[in-house]
C-alpha cells in the first residue's frame, strides 16, 4: 500500500477494502492543527500560482458520509486561495431538467479550464452511492456506472487534468455526535436535513456502497485517497499534506523571477533600483 502523505493517508488498494476494519480516529490538538494548517495553506498558494501560470486543470473531489467534515476540510483548503482561480461545487440531487440526460452530462460545464482549481463537494459518485442505496436506479444501472465514472475520469487524465479524490472515513458513532451537535447549536443547525437522518439509519448500506466504490473506482488515473474523518482537526491537515505531496510530484513549483518584458517595462516607470 503506497503512502501517499504523512499521518494516516494512503491510496487504496482495491483487494483489501473493508471500511469496518480501518481506522477513522486520528490523535491531533486543534491548536496543533491549526499551526500547521497556516504554513500548509502558505504552501497551496505558491501552488495555486504556479497551476495559473502553467494553465494546469486540478480536480479535487471529497465523498464521505454526511457530517464527515467536507464542508470544513474545503473552507480550510481554499482559505489563503485565490478566489478567482478556485471553484467549489456542493453537488446535491439533479433538477427535473438534468432528469432527462445522461447522469454525468451535468458535470461536464463544471469541469475546470487552464490554471483552475475545481472542488466538488459530492460528485458524480453518487449514481453508484445515495441512487444506489436509496434505489433510485436499477442495480444494473449502477453497477454499469462504476466502467462509466473510470471512463470519464481517464477521460481528463489523458487530456492532462489532475484528479485528487478525497474519501472522509467517519465511524457512525462520531457521525451521531455530529448530527446531535447540529440539532442542539442553533448555528449548525441549517446543515440539518432528513436525508441527513435517512442517511444515519442507512449506515450499515452506505458502507456497503462507499467500500464497492473504493474498490471499482481506485484506478492508476485517479486513486482514492482515505482520510480518517473523526478527528476534523487531524483530516483537514491530512487532506491539505496529502493535496500538497500530489502537486509536489505533477506540478513542479517554477521560478517566480518576472517576465523580462514586463521587468523593461516596470524599471522605465519605477526606476531601475525596483528590481535590484
Amino acid at each position: 500500500m503506497q503512502i501517499m502523505a504523512k499521518q494516516n493517508v494512503s491510496s487504496i488498494a482495491a483487494s483489501v477494502i473493508d471500511l469496518k476494519t480501518v481506522v477513522t480516529h486520528e490523535p491531533m490538538r486543534r491548536a496543533d492543527s491549526e499551526a500547521q494548517l497556516d504554513e500548509l495553506q502558505s504552501q497551496l498558494l505558491a501552488y495555486q500560482q504556479t497551476i495559473f501560470k502553467h494553465q494546469h486543470r486540478i480536480v479535487i473531489v471529497f465523498e464521505g458520509a454526511d457530517a464527515a467534515g467536507k464542508g470544513g476540510t474545503i473552507a480550510r483548503l481554499t482559505h489563503k486561495l485565490d478566489p478567482r482561480g478556485v471553484y467549489v461545487y456542493p453537488i446535491g440531487a439533479p433538477s427535473s431538467k438534468e432528469l432527462t440526460g445522461h447522469y454525468l452530462q451535468r458535470f461536464w460545464p463544471l469541469f475546470p479550464r487552464g490554471g483552475q482549481i475545481t472542488i466538488f463537494d459530492r460528485s458524480w459518485y453518487g449514481r453508484v452511492l445515495v441512487e444506489r442505496v436509496d434505489q433510485l436506479v436499477s442495480e444494473t444501472t449502477w453497477r454499469r456506472a462504476y466502467d462509466e465514472i473510470n471512463q470519464l475520469e481517464k477521460w481528463l487524465v489523458d487530456d492532462g487534468t489532475i484528479i485528487v479524490k478525497f474519501f472522509m472515513h467517519l465511524s457512525q458513532e462520531q457521525q451521531k455526535i455530529r448530527l446531535i451537535e447540529r440539532v442542539q447549536k442553533p448555528d449548525k443547525r441549517w446543515k440539518l436535513t432528513q436525508a441527513d437522518l435517512d442517511a444515519y439509519e442507512q449506515f450499515d448500506d452506505y458502507t456497503d456502497a462507499w467500500s464497492d466504490m473504493l474498490a471499482y473506482t481506485n484506478t492508476p488515473n485517479a486513486p482514492w485517497l482515505l482520510i480518517p474523518a473523526d478527528n476534523k482537526h487531524a483530516a483537514r491537515v491530512n487532506v491539505l499534506t496529502s493535496l500538497l505531496a500530489i502537486l509536489a510530484e505533477r506540478v513542479p513549483k517554477s521560478s517566480q523571477r518576472i517576465n523580462p518584458a514586463l521587468a523593461k517595462s516596470v524599471r522605465k516607470l519605477f526606476g531601475n533600483d525596483v528590481l535590484e
